[in-house]
Formats: C-alpha cells, structure tokens, sequence
C-alpha cells in the first residue's frame, strides 16, 4: 500500500476526523495558535495571502502515523526496526506521470508560499515540515530536516546541525561547486519518519521509507530524486553566505539560540494541483512525534542486545526526547541496569529512562509510575551518570558544553517472589448484565 500525504488527508476527512475552518486565519500568529488549538485533531485551512492551503497535526499522534502506514500502533517500533535494517529501492517513475511537478515556478517568490510567523519571538516565517535531500558521490543520498526561515524572496537560512548534510556541503565546496538539493514539503509519512532516523553515513533514507511504505520517486533535472506524490519541492543550491538563523521555539516549547548558519537560494519551485503545504506547530504533537519516534527502534536496537526488549516510548512529557520508558522480559538480576546504560547508547540526547517489566504498559503513566511506586528502591535501583554529553535542546544541560547529568530507574521486579509485586485485576463483567 502507498498513501501519500494528499491522500491520507482525504481518508481523514471521509472518516470525520479532519477539522476544517470557515474563515481563513492569517499566517502572522493566527494559524501557529489555531493548529496549536485543536491539536492533536488534524487541521486543513485555506489562509490569508496565499492561493494554497495548508495542512497541519496530520500525523500528531502515533495512532495517526499507525493508521497511515497501515499497522497498530504497538507495531511501530517492530516496523520502523525492519525498515531501517533492509532498506529497498524506490521505484523511479517517469516525469510526466509525476503528480508534483503538474505545476512549475521558475520567478520564485516565497511571499506567496503559506508559511507561517508562528510566534511573536520567532526571527521570520519558518517552513518547519521540510525535508532536504541531496547526493554525494561517495555516500550516495541524503534525506534530512531542517527548519528554514525566509531570509529573502527566493532565498531561506536554515538550521544545519553537524551530522551529514554539512559534510556533503563542505565536499561539494572542496571541490568547487555549490551542493545541488531538493527541499520537499508535504512528503508522505515514510518519507517523513526516514528523513527523521538516525542512521550511518552512508545509509539512504529513502531506501528505509520505501520499506516502511512503497514510495515512487522522480528525478529533477539537478539528479536528485524526489517523492513522485509529494506537494511541493523546491529545487535549490546552498549558497557560502551566512546570515542570523533563529530565534525559534524548538521541541521543548523554548526558544533556540541565535546563530550564524548557511543560506539556500530557491531556484524553482514545482507543486501539485492545489497543492497543500504541511505546516508542523514548532513544540507541537506532530513535532514530538516526527523527531522523537524514530529514535524509538534505535532504542529498542541497543537494549535488545542486553536483554528481551518488549516496547519503547519516548513520553510526550519529555518532549518526546529527553525521557522513555522502556519495557523488558528480565531473565538476570543485573538486565534492569544494563538496559539503562544501553537506552543511552541507542539515543545519545536521553536525558532520563525508566526500565519496567513486560507487564507494565509504556504508553500508561499511571502504570509507568506505579511500577516507580511499587518496584523502586533509589539507593539501589538508580544509576547517575554525571557529566555526560546531553541535548541541545535540553535548556538546563550546561550552555557551554552541553553536558548533563543522566539518570536511569530500574523500577523491574525482583526475580524472587515476584508474586510480591503483581498487580492483581479484578474480574471482567458485562456491566451492561448487571445495571
């Protein structure tokens, strides 16, 4: 099954479960507080100042993204694990059968794109749902977020943190040639999940979304290929000019810092007919849930080599990337531990992890903390990892260096006399028998 973006959205408002406006909010901090309003339920809106919609919370919950890939929501991790494990080719498919390029605009003026000023803080509008894809000849394709504020008319800066596109930017330059991309927006949620995974140099995003979900791609005349069904792309070249990126409100609901970061300039822009621009609310659900899932698997990777590991959650308290609850079948005494201390490996910007037994529903607070309660002594149950290097989105981790301190609870049972420590249920009745 392949579900793009435009066709997910028409499920959800055949199935009730899309919002619609009868009037059209302005960008200037009126659609960031409307999305931010409704959210979790999707949202699709025409806006002031500009002939195309937008689309927002589509994927603001993991039931959402399950729906869409076409599993429950407890497969995710399993799904996503497989995925980034045995990445497949996407199929290439012809230009003329390519729904996003029905529409070309070689004057580029990102004045008439939906691009909102989400927050009175914020340094400019922001697209905040756009995945950048570019080649390298040695390692192949890369997919990757980035935010990118509206510096100019056909002209954005954007958050390039040192991972992979700075490499093929710096290689690219080396070699006297601006690094070509493709910036997409309103890509399908495997495109979107893979964009987001953390893999090797090297490892292909869209070979894992294309395992996650067929996708079909189409190759601009600059050679990358794009998702063939996508709403927009944005052709363009990373230009050496550096300008002021930010403020802006990152996953944490707190604003980032100020920086110096590298301008891209917009060539060309190709579209769907009546295109639909995917806006994500900066701290929102669909934020969490786009950044913060796909580290779940790679969690999940790590503990599993210590012990049974039987569900991951990135809780939506911890921004959906600071604290998880991981559950484990514990067949030895030290397999709390060693899960603690393989949690971090799998996510290097964990702040904090609780490791509970099988029994105990990752997605349920109130059963999360009761196994704190119930099966958690601290003078023996935790582990303080001092001076570790933390997130940078973690405002209270040192500003400087960015260290942190980690904590992890062990709060599994003890293998003897369990019985002790089981939640007993009562029984199941037809109440409907009764009253």
């Amino acid at each position: 099954m392949n579900i793009s973006f435009r066709e997910f959205i028409e499920k959800l408002d055949k199935e009730g479960k899309l919002l619609k406006t009868k009037k059209k909010p302005s960008l200037k901090l009126e659609t960031a507080s409307l999305l931010h309003s409704v959210e979790p339920k999707p949202l699709l809106t025409e806006v002031q100042g500009s002939d195309y919609r937008i689309a927002g919370n589509v994927f603001a919950s993991k039931e959402l993204v399950a729906e869409c890939l076409g599993c429950k929501k407890e497969e995710l991790v399993k799904k996503m694990l497989n995925a980034i494990e045995n990445p497949s080719e996407p199929k290439v498919i012809d230009k003329s059968e390519a729904p996003v390029l029905e529409n070309t605009i070689t004057d580029v003026d990102l004045g008439k794109l939906p691009i909102p000023f989400h927050l009175e803080k914020d340094g400019g509008p922001y697209y905040t749902s756009a995945v950048v894809i570019a080649n390298d000849k040695e390692h192949g394709r890369n997919l990757s977020f980035h935010r990118l504020m509206i510096v100019w008319k056909d002209k954005v800066v954007a958050r390039i943190l040192p991972r992979h596109l700075d490499q093929f930017i710096i290689r690219a330059e080396a070699n006297g040639r601006e690094l070509d991309i493709a910036i997409v927006v309103g890509a399908p949620v495997n495109v979107l999940l893979g964009a987001a995974t953390s893999v090797e140099l090297g490892s292909d995003e869209m070979k894992i979304a294309n395992t996650l979900m067929p996708v079909n791609t189409v190759k601009l005349d600059n050679g990358i290929e794009v998702p063939a069904d996508a709403e927009f792309v944005y052709e363009g070249v990373v230009t050496k000019e550096e300008v002021d990126e930010g403020p802006f409100l990152d996953l944490t609901g707190t604003y980032d810092i100020i920086r110096k970061q590298r301008v891209f300039k917009i060539t060309k822009i190709h579209h769907r007919n009546n295109a639909v621009h995917h806006v994500l609310l900066p701290g929102g659900a669909e934020h969490k849930i786009l950044m913060g899932m796909p580290k779940e698997p790679t969690i999940w990777k790590e503990v599993n080599k210590v012990t049974e590991c039987t569900g991951v959650n990135l809780t939506e308290g911890g921004c959906s990337w600071l604290h998880a609850v991981v559950s484990i079948k514990k067949k030895n005494k030290d397999e709390g531990s060693k899960a603690i201390t393989a949690s971090f490996i799998g996510h290097k910007s964990l702040k904090h992890v609780v490791i509970v037994d099988d029994d105990i529903d990752v997605h349920n607070m109130k059963d999360v903390e009761w196994a704190i309660a119930t099966r958690f002594q601290a003078e023996r149950d935790i582990l303080i990892l001092k001076d570790q290097k933390g997130s940078s989105l973690d405002p209270s981790s040192n500003p400087e260096t960015r260290a942190t301190t980690k904590v992890g609870l062990d709060a599994t049972m003890p293998l003897e006399g369990k019985d002790r420590f089981r939640k007993e249920e009562y029984k199941k009745l037809k109440i409907e028998d009764y009253l």
